[in-house]
């Protein structure tokens, strides 16, 4: 930075000192207060606030939220300064196919949808589907369309790179007798047929030295695709979650990825809607310190941290939408005896920064975009907040990605929560100085956001494994919901698990519905 010059800014979350109790094992206080319930949802991420939005879909209002932060969302949620609404993590969904009814009905709620087509498909709303310019990469000291660089590419690797793109297609072309797709979104959806579930057992980057898909620039390609959906470089994912990434978005072998759909402050606007629809069923600073499964019962024990008292909730039944390593704590069959599955679900960690800037900084070649990428940096780049108001002057919000690819995640978690702010910054400033020159001149703030445990990492033999089908086995009255489940953090997942549980649950309370799933 300058010598001199003063940037605001501060690590803005995640309430890690009020997790870390569980963590730490803190003694849990007498509840000062008890409550009787229908239905507890646990977490508002998006698979907890899909849960609620099912329910009152379905008509059924009796329900309570209990969500640790103080706000809802989970890796969905968002910011907001003077400048622009902001992501603090996930910030698009794709256009989802027709048989997503459940997200389209979302969308058609938040009024992405404006219209339908003669063939009843749904029309979305120009401020919401992404605008040009949509992406570059850096490359070599300049600006690239796309995010793939082909500038002065080798025929060996213009080659590699057309075969990769060609069996991509041939994946999303493929279906089993039954008409299933290999890779579908979500993923239950997929087909189970071996010849496909059989990649899980390689690395991405064992399946394309087999196929002799290699060359820098198509590794370098793959494992974007990989650090940006799962945190996780190409010998960390399972092959057959590497080519989900590229096949599940093309609806057919002749058609192009799935356009996106995007707002300033990313997937918050979302969250902003489903929480709203919870209204103050939703309680946050909630910090669930225990839940026990009983006869026809399930005892949730939780702290209230706004008032400092904490609370026991006797609910009917509850839809457990933590992710697995705090299920791990509080579910007390799981902390007397822990489940063997528990162990084979590994978290990324992430650093994500909103850098209020006071001028577009300068850069060589194509015009900023919406998502900007450089070329062999370990972050992912930044988008730009203010891209969807069309404002394309002035002050501007950058949202950085950096995702921690480390072979240990406990020990690069550690290092992250260490690192003090001034640290970050600087860290910033080095990988985005070199693209744009002169950017620690027009900085404003900064605010980083520590993802201890951001996205569930699809490792080699994970995804079809039998751990993670014992995992989401509902524990008496206890149902689980979280993007764990799939083994890939997606929204989609998200969504459809939390169908999935709130819909299990109608079905036991002998509610009348109809159901979302297929």
């Amino acid at each position: 930075m300058p010598s001199g010059r003063r940037v605001a800014g501060s690590i803005v979350g995640g309430a890690h000192a009020l997790g870390h109790r569980l963590r730490d094992a803190a003694p849990m206080p007498a509840p000062a207060r008890r409550e009787e319930i229908p239905v507890a949802i646990l977490g508002a991420g998006i698979a907890g606030l899909s849960a609620a939005w099912a329910f009152e879909r379905a008509g059924t209002s009796d329900f309570t939220v209990l969500e640790l932060e103080d706000g809802a969302g989970g890796t969905a949620r968002s910011g907001t300064g003077p400048v622009s609404p902001y992501p603090w993590a996930a910030h698009y969904v794709p256009v989802p196919p027709p048989h997503n009814r459940p997200l389209i009905a979302l969308l058609e709620e938040v009024g992405a949808v404006t219209g339908r087509d003669a063939a009843s498909a749904p029309l979305y709303a120009e401020d919401v589907l992404v605008r040009e310019p949509e992406e570059r990469v850096f490359f070599r000291g300049e600006w690239y369309e796309g995010l793939l660089p082909r500038a002065g590419i080798a025929r060996e690797d213009a080659a590699a790179l057309g075969r990769f793109e060609a069996r991509m297609r041939e994946f999303a072309g493929r279906r089993d007798a039954r008409g299933r797709r290999a890779f579908d979104l979500p993923r239950r959806r997929s087909s189970p047929d071996r010849e496909w579930a059989e990649l899980d057992r390689l690395s991405f980057a064992a399946w394309l030295e087999r196929e002799g898909l290699t060359g820098e620039r198509l590794r370098w390609f793959a494992e974007y695709g990989t650090r940006d959906d799962f945190g996780t470089t190409l010998e960390q994912t399972s092959a057959w979650a590497g080519i989900h990434y590229y096949a599940a978005r093309l609806a057919t072998a002749e058609s192009e990825s799935a356009d996106v759909l995007t707002w300033p402050e990313g997937n918050g606007r979302l969250v902003s809607h489903l929480a709203a629809l919870a209204g103050p069923r939703l309680r946050t600073r909630a910090l669930v310190l225990d839940v026990t499964p009983r006869d026809g019962v399930v005892d949730v024990t939780w702290l209230d941290a706004a008032r400092g008292e904490t609370v026991l909730t006797r609910a009917e039944h509850v839809v457990c939408a933590l992710p697995r390593f705090l299920a791990a704590r509080v579910l007390s069959p799981w902390r007397a005896q822990p489940p063997a599955f528990l162990k084979e679900t590994v978290y990324a960690p992430w650093m994500v920064a909103n850098l209020t800037l006071s001028d577009r900084p300068r850069g060589h070649g194509y015009p900023l975009a919406w998502d900007n990428v450089l070329y062999g940096s370990p972050s992912l780049g930044y988008v730009v907040a203010t891209h969807q108001a069309g404002r394309d002057h002035g002050a501007t919000v950058f949202t950085y990605y950096l995702p921690l690819c480390d072979d240990d995640p406990r020990r690069a978690r550690e290092e992250m929560l260490a690192t003090n702010w001034e640290t970050w910054v600087a860290r910033i400033v080095e990988d985005l100085r070199r693209a744009h020159p002169g950017l620690e001149a027009l900085l404003e703030r900064v605010d980083v956001y520590l993802w201890g445990h951001a996205m569930v990492r699809p490792h080699p033999g994970f995804l079809w494994g039998q751990a993670l089908a014992d995992s989401a086995r509902p524990l008496g009255r206890v149902h689980f919901a979280h993007t764990d489940l799939s083994g890939m953090a997606l929204f989609e997942e998200a969504q459809d698990h939390g169908l999935r549980a709130a819909e299990a649950i109608l079905r036991a309370r002998r509610a009348t519905f109809r159901s979302w799933l297929d």
